[in-house]
Order: structure tokens, then C-alpha cells, then sequence
């Protein structure tokens, strides 16, 4: 019989909260952060807190992974590897990295997965993260699918992770320096700025202003629900939602409305299975649109496109509503297939192309009303395209309690020999069983209905009924009082039996001969924070190597490297455009401050540059 192919849905966990309703909401794995050395300073969890989710994930064979993912001082390696051996005892099922450091730990058995922030774009570094024991990589958001099909072909033993939804930086992740350089915020230590989120004018080198005041560098959010069958034959296991500082109800929201599409892929691709158990029930339908989202991209995964940057806001604007009909004093009318309610949040684009957004008051006869009598009225002509970004009816349902997540059992119940037995068997074919010496009695009527009626009502468990058989010799009298006790002792035994045979992910071996790193040099770009991390590059080849960014800020330095392209984005890219603009290089992104940033464009590799300068 043919192996299937575990798919894993990988929900982020803000606190345990989170973790607990994504894996309720359908999510095969959560991601979370410990107290310290994780990539979102302000997600940080109490050891406590890790165990106790991870009790919960593990009853359905679902998994809990730790960051551990930001690079690391000296001081601070014995800290984080003590953290690491808690968690371990914790239940974490695989550490995410950055730092190498950690490789040369003394470790607990525990699986490593190399983060994001490893910067993997290659089938070389793949190749090296395996043989070093990684046995799982997240790979850059960059990638299109024939490069992640490509990895997967050359390294086939080793697990894709991708990221499928949530916010995208502009760099690629693990090289963005701008915040650390602005703000001396680290990114690369949790403590991002959100510098790509900001005010920009982009001026030429005789200071011409040819954008004014733009996010330039903000871009949409990732969606790639449509693209998730693709992936899935491009060799990616794992489907990433981003959002470690998202609330409760968007973690329901997305993670329902993927685990419905992973499940709707897998009814018609039989070679695919979840990488967990469980059936999923949600009181609400799915849409990502009622989300937290800057519009949507799938990125770079089917070649560049114009739909990758949100210049305007780097705020929600939610789902399309419809186009403005009219307007009066006071309200405005909406030409559209949904309905606005009262309590809403109404955004639109005005004529300088920002972001406006108002709280409904009310709603009359088609007509919404913003503001209390005497309040100016926006800005807004009737044709302006109107978004809904909070949906108070879709809020109050996703407050309160929204999924309830049930494993499918088989029950048989049987007479023996010195009275009856019970036993239960659930979807991963784990079996308990109780017994009762209850003495035999004949029955006048039969008992068979009466018998599956009791033991099928598992109502409160985390069980849920498939089929019950009865095997009997002859009518025999049952009373009700025994089926439930039976009932009560099979589901205990049973929930005792799946917490017993929960295995954790097997861990990687390092590959002899030492692999040697694909590189021989290492600039700042290397992110090597400490001198643990120094002797681990040095003992697999590479020859120099410099300190962090953070250690030493070199001069002129690329703070951001980018797929993102602002000339490609305003029409002036050489290769796709032929534009009369005619604008003299080099440009820069000036801020409100005054500060500028060089711009180099990298048109061999398709990439764009952000560079320090004294401009």
C-alpha cells in the first residue's frame, strides 16, 4: 500500500489562547513563541503556557513548534540553552533557528527546523541545512513554484515549509537591517520597526520629486489559497500562515478558511493526507477578506506582477463592499451585493489616494450614516470603491465559542464469555478497551437500538461516533446505567491511550563528511552574532567571516534586499517598460525626516537594493 503524503497546516500562535483555537479551527501545527530569543519580541510565552498547548495539540496528533530563531549574544548562549532543554521537557516538537550557535549546544533529541530568517533561497543551502540535521526548512516567501519544485527535486528527504497568508516584509527575511540602522531596533532579534510600513518621497539625483509622500516600500498581504494544490505538487508539506502578533479571531478566520481548502483538495487527491486527526466543525463561513489584510498577492510564486505593493496604506481594507451611489449630509449610498451594519468599520481611497475610514453609526434605508449631525462629510464622490475592514456581526460570532474539533471512532460492543466488553478504535487505528462482569440476563425486547443510542453519546468528549456494533449471543438485558459507565471508562481509556502513543518528529542526523557551507566568505549579510556561531561557520568551510550588522554597522551598507521593485512598480523598469519618463539616476526614498536611502537596482537577478547613505 502506497504511503500518503502528510499536509500540515501551520497556524501562528500569539499565546496559548491562540494556539489552542487554531488547533480547534482546523490547524495540523502552531508555531509560538517561548519568553525570550523568538523573531516577534512582543509574542513571548511562558514555558507553562507551551506545555499545557501542547498537551492540547498532541491529543490530535497535532504538533508544537518553538521559535528560537533570533540570532544570539554570548551572554546570552547558556540562557537559550537552557530555555531549549525546558521546552523539550515542555513537549515542543521542533525548535525554529536562526542561529547556528545552537547547532553546537548540548541539545535534547529534538527536531530543528532552519526559520525563515536563514535567508533559504537555494538548493545549495538547503543541501547544507540538511546535512547539518535540520530536518525541515521554511523557505524564502520570494520563491516562485518551479524554484521550490526544483529544491524539492535535488533534496527530496527534507521538508518544505511555505508560507501561503499573512503580511510579507519587503526584504527578504533574515537581510533587513533597515530598522536596526534607523531606529536600532534589531529585526533580526525580535524588535522590528516596521520600517517598510513608512512615508516615502522618492526624489532622483537632482532631488526632482517623482513620488511624494507614498509607502513605497509597504506591501500587500500573501494569499495563495488558489495556489495550494500547486504547492502541493511542487513538494511543499507544510502551509505557513504568518500572524505571531494577530489576534484570537483572525487565527480562527484564516485558519478555518485554509484547513476547509486543504480538505477540499485532499477529497480529490487521495495520495494526500492531514498531518493531524480530527474533523473540524465552525459555527461561521470562512473569509480571509473579513480579516485583518492590505489587499492580496500571491507574491512571486507565478512570476512578477503588478499587484505586489500597497502604496496607499499600510492599514486593513478589509473586503470590497461595492462602489458609492450618492451622497447627502451626512450618509452615502452603496451600489453593491453586501450590506453594511451598524457598528461597521467603512473604508475608500480618497482623491490624494490615502486611506479613509469611519465607524457606521447607522443604517437607514440604504443610506449610511457616519457622523452625527453637524460632522463634516468625507471626502467621496460617488464611484469610489468602498471596503468593509471590521464586520461587528462576523467579530461577535468569532468571540465567542466558534469550532469544535472531534475525532471519528468505531465502537463495538460485545458479550464474552464472563460478561461484556467494550472497545473503541480511533481514526489513527489506536484501540481501548473495558470490561464488565455484569451478570447475564435474557432480554424480552430487543436490545440492540437502546445499546448504540447510550454509548453513542459522547456529546461532551473530543470523540465523535462513526459506527457501533453489537455482538451478542442472544438478547441479553442491558440497563442503561452500565452502558454508561462503560461509555464513560472507553472514552477516559482511550483519551489516556492517544496522549501514551504520541510520538514526537524523529530528529536530523549531521551527514559525515562535515558538509561545507556553500559559500567561502561571509559579509554582515552571514548575521553571525557570536563567536559559537563564528566556529560553526569556520569548522564547515567558510574561511572569512565578519561580524553582524549589529556588531558592526559597515559603511554604506544594503540594509534591505528586495524582489520588490519601485521602478518596475511606477513603470520605469528597462525591461518590461518603455516609458518617456525620463528620471536621472540614482534615486533615493527620502523621509519625513529628511533621510535618505539609496536605491541600486540589481536587474541580472531582477532585485532591488536599499542602501545607507549621507544624501
Amino acid at each position: 500500500m502506497e504511503t500518503k503524503k502528510n499536509i500540515e497546516l501551520l497556524s501562528p500562535a500569539r499565546n496559548l489562547e491562540c494556539g489552542i483555537e487554531a488547533i480547534k479551527h482546523g490547524a495540523d501545527a502552531v508555531y509560538i513563541g517561548a519568553g525570550r530569543f523568538g523573531a516577534r519580541q512582543a509574542a513571548g510565552n511562558s514555558v507553562r503556557d507551551i506545555a499545557e498547548l501542547a498537551r492540547f495539540a498532541h491529543f490530535y496528533g497535532a504538533k508544537v513548534y518553538v521559535t528560537v530563531n533570533t540570532i544570539l549574544k554570548d551572554s546570552e548562549l547558556a540562557d537559550a540553552e537552557k530555555l531549549i532543554r525546558e521546552l523539550y521537557e515542555a513537549g515542543a516538537d521542533a525548535l525554529l533557528v536562526q542561529d547556528m550557535a545552537v547547532l553546537r549546544m548540548k541539545l535534547p533529541p529534538i527536531a530543528l527546523h532552519a526559520s525563515t530568517q536563514c535567508d533559504v533561497r537555494s538548493v545549495e543551502k538547503v543541501r547544507f541545512l540538511a546535512g547539518c540535521g535540520f530536518t525541515r526548512v521554511v523557505l524564502a516567501r520570494e520563491l516562485s513554484l518551479d524554484e521550490i519544485r526544483t529544491i524539492h527535486e535535488a533534496c527530496p528527504d527534507i521538508e518544505l515549509e511555505c508560507f501561503v497568508h499573512g503580511a510579507l516584509c519587503v526584504s527578504y527575511s533574515g537581510q533587513c537591517y533597515a530598522s536596526q540602522y534607523c531606529f536600532g531596533r534589531s529585526a533580526n532579534r525580535g524588535e522590528c520597526a516596521q520600517f517598510c510600513r513608512l512615508k516615502f518621497d522618492l526624489v532622483d539625483s537632482d532631488d526632482n520629486v517623482i513620488v511624494k509622500d507614498k509607502h513605497l516600500l509597504s506591501l500587500r498581504d500573501m494569499n495563495r489559497m488558489e495556489s495550494l494544490e500547486e504547492l502541493m505538487d511542487s513538494g511543499v508539506c507544510s502551509f505557513k500562515i504568518e500572524g505571531r502578533l494577530k489576534d484570537v479571531s483572525y487565527v480562527k478566520n484564516v485558519t478555518a478558511a485554509y484547513s476547509q481548502a486543504v480538505d477540499r483538495i485532499i477529497e480529490h487527491r487521495k495520495e494526500f493526507c492531514r498531518a493531524s486527526v480530527g474533523h473540524s466543525t465552525v459555527t461561521f463561513i470562512p473569509d480571509v477578506y473579513k480579516s485583518f489584510n492590505r489587499g492580496f498577492t500571491d507574491y512571486f510564486l507565478h512570476g512578477r506582477k503588478a499587484d505586489v505593493w500597497s502604496f496607499g496604506t499600510p492599514k486593513s481594507t478589509g473586503e470590497k463592499m461595492g462602489t458609492v451611489k450618492e451622497t447627502g449630509r451626512g450618509w452615502l449610498s452603496v451600489a453593491g451585493f453586501k450590506a453594511f451594519r451598524n457598528g461597521d468599520g467603512l473604508c475608500f481611497f480618497n482623491s490624494e489616494g490615502e486611506l479613509e475610514g469611519y465607524r457606521v453609526n447607522r443604517v437607514e434605508g440604504g443610506r449610511i450614516f457616519l457622523f452625527l449631525e453637524g460632522v463634516r462629510m468625507p471626502d467621496v464622490n460617488p464611484g469610489t470603491v468602498v471596503y468593509r475592514n471590521y464586520d461587528q456581526e462576523f467579530e461577535k460570532v468569532l468571540a465567542r465559542e466558534s469550532a469544535v474539533r472531534k475525532i471519528s471512532v468505531d465502537i463495538l460492543f460485545e458479550e464474552i464469555t464472563d460478561g461484556y466488553r467494550v472497545s473503541v478504535t480511533d481514526e489513527d487505528g489506536i484501540t481501548a478497551a473495558v470490561f464488565s462482569d455484569w451478570k447475564k440476563e435474557n432480554a424480552l425486547t430487543p436490545q440492540e437500538s437502546n445499546i448504540k443510542t447510550q454509548l453513542s453519546k459522547l456529546g461532551n468528549t473530543r470523540f465523535n461516533v462513526r459506527s457501533v456494533e453489537v455482538r451478542m449471543e442472544t438478547e441479553r438485558f442491558i440497563p442503561s446505567s452500565l452502558l454508561s459507565d462503560l461509555r464513560r471508562r472507553m472514552t477516559e481509556s482511550l483519551e489516556t491511550l492517544r496522549m501514551k502513543s504520541y510520538v514526537r518528529p524523529s530528529v536530523g542526523e549531521t551527514v559525515i563528511p562535515v558538509p561545507v557551507y556553500p559559500q567561502k566568505e561571509l559579509t554582515y549579510l552571514g548575521n553571525v552574532m557570536n563567536d559559537e556561531a563564528y566556529a560553526f561557520y569556520h569548522d564547515h568551510g567558510v574561511g572569512k567571516i565578519d561580524p553582524a550588522f549589529e556588531k558592526s554597522v559597515p559603511d554604506k551598507a544594503v540594509i534591505m534586499s528586495c524582489r520588490h521593485c519601485i521602478r518596475y512598480a511606477i513603470g520605469l523598469c528597462p525591461r518590461h517598460h518603455d516609458s518617456d519618463l525620463k528620471v536621472r539616476e540614482p534615486l533615493y526614498l527620502r523621509l519625513q525626516d529628511g533621510r535618505c536611502f539609496r536605491l541600486r537596482f540589481d536587474c541580472m537577478n531582477c532585485r532591488m537594493e536599499v542602501i545607507s547613505c549621507d544624501k
